[in-house]
């Protein structure tokens, strides 16, 4: 149950943020409790991707792989994740691009999920809920250490 969302005024494009959002596979390098991610599947479809993924997550001695479905959608800038298996009740992510500027974008972010085990809900919800928070402001680290920083 619990539920966040959040929008992030950034100074990179549009397209530039959801490349990086899409960009699944690099995850682990910079996503907060991300340890591991590979790819199961990808199918192209209409200029659209369907990936199947595993994310493996982690804090201190805690590691949970849970599988999404994760279609990006880039002629609308919206990447929507749908869970499929591992330690949720259910989750639901969105990612929404949207131009504001030149050079300048909108990044909104939704998450709505709950764990099946109250145990581990108890054991890593607040860590969970930390790092969801920590997401867009990850990817904005990211997107100024390859695009660079605005005004630099």
């Amino acid at each position: 149950m619990p539920k966040f969302e959040t929008t992030r005024h950034v100074a990179h494009k549009a397209d530039e943020m959801f490349a990086l959002v899409a960009d699944v596979e690099r995850y682990p390098e910079f996503l907060p409790l991300c340890e591991a991610l590979t790819v199961r599947s990808r199918k192209e479809r209409d200029g659209r991707t369907m990936l199947v993924a595993d994310m493996t997550v982690g804090y201190k001695a805690i590691r949970e792989t849970f599988t999404s479905q994760v279609h990006l959608k880039p002629d609308e800038r919206t990447i929507d994740v749908k869970y499929l298996d591992g330690p949720f009740r259910y989750l639901t992510n969105i990612w929404r691009f949207e131009p504001t500027g030149e050079n300048r974008s909108d990044v909104h972010f939704f998450i709505d999920y709950e764990f099946k085990s109250r145990i581990l809900g108890a054991l890593m919800g607040a860590m969970f809920d930390r790092a969801f928070r920590m997401f867009t402001e990850a990817f904005e680290a990211r997107a100024d250490a390859i695009y660079g920083k605005a005004g630099a």
